[in-house]
């Protein structure tokens, strides 16, 4: 295991970057899509005048950058969080970052996903999608791993299989 210590989008666009050899990525959230244009130098002091002006500036796009990068992983995946037209707007984010596959998931607040335990996605690959039911979010986890042994073993394992190989390289 490889621990690179952030604080910044830029910082782990660079971290992902250092780290070449890699056979699954998995982006589970923009980390910010937007930050501070000029950082202030110093503490910036209540004098009783109006707020200074705060301009954004959009942070890079991590999910996008690995997946057109020439010496990009044999598998991508990224997330989509949304609370309407989930699957339809998760294709279209798909397609526009160029990632091999996305989970979509509702994050409506009806759904209690967000701080929730449970959670129902959708995985979206070149086969169309899988609409998987309502789980444990650790479950989740698990059946995304087992998705991605299957991938690299073109589906030609058993759940035994997959629990002899944690762990290795091409294991999950």
């Amino acid at each position: 295991v490889y621990v690179s210590r952030i604080e910044t989008a830029r910082e782990m666009l660079a971290a992902c970057q250092r780290h070449k050899e890699m056979d699954v990525v998995i982006c589970t959230a923009a980390v910010a899509d937007w930050r501070v244009e000029k950082e202030a130098g110093n503490k910036i002091k209540k004098d009783g005048a109006s707020l200074p002006p705060l301009s954004l500036t959009e942070n890079p796009d991590i999910l996008k950058t690995l997946c057109e990068a020439q010496d990009r992983a044999d598998l991508i995946i990224g997330f989509a969080a949304e609370t309407e037209n989930v699957v339809a707007y998760a294709k279209q984010k798909r397609a526009r970052k160029k990632c091999d596959w996305i989970v979509a998931n509702d994050v409506s607040p009806a759904t209690g996903t967000m701080g929730g335990d449970s959670n129902t996605v959708h995985l979206i690959t070149d086969d169309g999608v899988e609409d998987w039911d309502s789980m444990p979010k650790s479950d989740v986890a698990k059946a995304l791993a087992w998705r991605i042994y299957e991938h690299f073993n073109d589906g030609n394992v058993t759940k035994a299989d997959f629990k002899k190989t944690k762990g290795t390289r091409r294991g999950a």
